[in-house]
């Protein structure tokens, strides 16, 4: 899978966020089963679960921005790397938050 296909949602998530879903993905979305992996009660589990559900939806709603747009096809174009492209938009979301 190139880069340009992966879905813009994965890269709001960090690295631990990823393994979340992962764990929850392997054990067949049994929150029971991962709440036992973190040796964390099952509302624990269900609060991180809410959380990440919350980050996807709002990197779903800025997706389509023009800026972010714009910036995402400067890495397909392999005008900038993708690293780059996550700060740009990162920070670019920050201030957007901020006003």
């Amino acid at each position: 899978m190139e880069s340009k296909d992966v879905p813009s949602w994965i890269y709001a998530l960090e690295k631990e966020d990823l393994e979340f879903i992962k764990k929850f993905v392997i054990h067949s979305g049994s929150l029971k089963e991962v709440a036992k992996l973190y040796e964390v009660s099952y509302p624990t589990v269900r609060i991180k679960l809410d959380r990440l559900i919350e980050k996807i939806k709002l990197s779903d709603e800025t997706e389509n921005e023009d800026f972010i747009q714009f910036v995402k096809q400067l890495v397909i174009d392999d005008r900038i790397e993708l690293e780059e492209a996550k700060l740009i938009i990162e920070k670019y979301k920050k201030e957007r938050n901020e006003s």
